[in-house]
């Protein structure tokens, strides 16, 4: 049966997450109410990954399944009249076929994240970053994101009841940057756990303001307990930035 893969973006304030969950709204509920208006049939979509509420990407997919074939014409035409269905803070940026053996979550090489924030009052941040007006340590903030790319098992930064059967996780960049008048942590890996990326960054900014060492930072990665990470910081700083893809 033919696959297709929809590259979505979005901004997450008004939901409750990328999946779909029971009794709240989701990227993914959209999306196939969508779907099922302009095609006038049901759509079950997989996701690539999981983003919390208040979350937003600039890029995530979903894949589906249907007999139907459709051109590259037809896609393009179809991707235009789901974003006049869709609600403004979401949109379809494309639909393409891949091989019906492709998997939008397995399949995936490394999904790559960025956290904003940003430090003077600013009324066109206050949803898509985080304001903590506190001086912050650049040079100390880049020694403990350096630090978590010598380490494989990140259970300290993970949820608790988070079903996974591992929690390791390769991570191949980690740094703190100036960009758009904020300051931003981008970082890219194999796979992220739940809430792992808010834990990375609430427990660098207390290295950042001086609050605890880069030992002491050292000692909540490798104590494997989330109860030493800080989980506090908010959802609307967070953005999936690209999810990639050997094929694409």
């Amino acid at each position: 049966m033919p696959r297709y893969f929809i590259e979505v973006a979005y901004k997450g304030t008004n939901y409750s997450g990328f999946q779909e969950q029971k009794n709240a709204n989701s990227i993914q509920a959209e999306v196939e109410k969508a779907l099922q208006v302009f095609f006038k049939t049901n759509f079950v979509l997989t996701g690539s990954s999981r983003t919390d509420a208040g979350v937003h990407a600039l890029s995530n997919y979903f894949h589906f399944d249907t007999e139907a074939i459709f051109s590259p014409d037809q896609l393009k035409k179809s991707v235009y009249n789901l974003n006049s269905i869709l609600p403004r803070d979401i949109v379809i940026k494309s639909i393409q076929p891949v091989a019906d053996t492709v998997h939008c979550r397995f399949d995936a090489i490394y999904r790559e994240y960025e956290y904003y924030i940003y430090q003077s009052k600013d009324p066109f941040l206050s949803e898509r970053a985080y304001f903590y007006p506190y001086p912050l340590d650049m040079n100390a903030l880049n020694a403990a994101a350096e630090l978590l790319m010598q380490y494989n098992d990140f259970t300290s930064f993970s949820k608790r009841n988070t079903q996974v059967r591992s929690f390791n996780c390769s991570i191949s960049k980690s740094q703190w940057i100036t960009k758009d008048g904020c300051i931003v942590y981008n970082v890219r890996a194999n796979r992220f756990l739940r809430g792992m990326v808010k834990g990375l960054v609430g427990t660098m900014l207390r290295v950042g303001t001086n609050r605890i060492t880069l030992q002491q930072f050292q000692a909540v990665i490798e104590s494997r307990d989330c109860s030493t990470a800080d989980f506090s910081v908010p959802a609307q700083g967070l953005f999936l930035l690209r999810v990639q893809y050997p094929f694409l």
